[in-house]
C-alpha cells in the first residue's frame, strides 16, 4: 500500500520539471529532510534556513503552485539539494528526519498518512497546541503535542524543537545581539542531538532541555511568549535566551 502511494505522487525539480521519483537506495549520500507543511510561515522559514546546510531537503505541501514557487526561491544560493513534492507519505518515505510543519489539530491527519512509512524515523514536532483565543492550550495538563504524536507514532522518534521561535527569528536569529536559544527535547538521545544540529544549522542555540514530557514546557513558554508579544507589540520577533555565567 505505501508503495503504490508513491506512483500517485509527484516532485518539481529546482527548474520546474516534472521528474520520477528516486529509489532511497540512490540518497545515501546526503541526509534526507522533508518539511511537510513547507509553504506555511514556519515550513517555510525551517526550509528557507535548511537550504543553507549540506542536505537533501524534500518540500511538501498540498498547494502545488505555492510549492513550486517556494522550491524556485531557495534553490538560488542554496547549498543542499531541493526538491518538491505533494505526497506527505513519499517524502517522509525518502527522508531520515520528517519535520512536521503543521498546526496541532492537523498533526493526527498527517501521523495517520505517514505511520507505516515513519517506523524508527526521526520526526520533528514544531507545533503549539493553542486555543483559539491563544490564551491557553487544548492539551491536559499531563500531556503535550509532541506526547500526542509520540502516541501517533508510536515506532517513530518523536523530537520538539523549533516551538519557542516566530517564523520571524528564522531570518533573524540574533535579535539585540543575542542569539536566539532553541530548546530540543526527545527521548532518543542520539535523536535529540541530530536535531540539534538542525537547530544549529538555521541559526539558533540548540539547548538539550531533557525528555519529551518536557516538551509540555515547552509549549506553555510559547504560549507565554506569544501573549507577550500581543500585549507589548513585540512585532513578532522575540525568543527565549537563557543568560548564565
Amino acid at each position: 500500500m505505501n508503495f503504490l502511494a508513491r506512483t500517485q505522487c509527484f516532485r518539481v525539480s529546482r527548474d520546474g520539471s516534472f521528474v520520477s521519483s528516486k529509489n532511497k537506495d540512490d540518497m545515501k549520500t546526503k541526509q534526507t529532510i522533508a518539511v511537510i507543511g513547507a509553504t506555511g510561515n514556519m515550513g517555510s522559514a525551517i526550509s528557507k534556513n535548511l537550504s543553507k546546510g549540506n542536505y537533501r531537503l524534500l518540500l511538501c505541501a498540498n498547494d502545488k503552485e505555492k510549492l513550486q514557487s517556494l522550491t524556485t526561491e531557495i534553490s538560488k544560493g542554496a547549498t543542499a539539494e531541493i526538491e518538491s513534492l505533494d505526497c506527505a507519505v513519499n517524502a517522509s518515505w525518502e527522508a531520515d528526519i520528517i519535520i512536521v510543519a503543521v498546526h496541532y489539530p492537523a498533526e493526527k491527519e498527517v501521523a495517520e498518512k505517514i505511520k507505516k512509512v515513519a517506523n524508527q524515523k526521526i520526526v520533528v514536532s514544531i507545533s503549539n497546541p493553542l486555543n483559539e483565543t491563544y490564551n491557553g492550550l487544548l492539551t491536559a495538563p499531563d500531556t503535550s503535542a509532541a506526547e500526542e504524536l509520540q502516541k501517533l507514532l508510536p515506532n517513530s522518534k518523536v523530537v520538539k524543537a523549533f516551538n519557542t521561535t516566530f517564523a520571524a527569528d528564522f531570518a533573524t536569529p540574533v535579535i539585540d545581539g543575542k542569539q536566539v536559544d532553541a530548546f530540543v527535547v526527545g527521548n532518543d538521545q542520539e535523536a535529540v542531538r541530530t536535531v540539534a544540529e538542525l537547530v544549529k544549522t538555521v541559526g539558533f542555540n540548540p539547548i538539550v532541555a531533557g525528555e519529551l514530557p518536557v516538551s509540555r514546557t515547552l509549549e506553555n513558554m510559547a504560549l507565554l511568549l506569544i501573549s507577550l508579544t500581543m500585549k507589548y507589540n513585540y512585532n513578532w520577533l522575540a525568543g527565549w535566551k537563557i543568560l548564565h555565567n
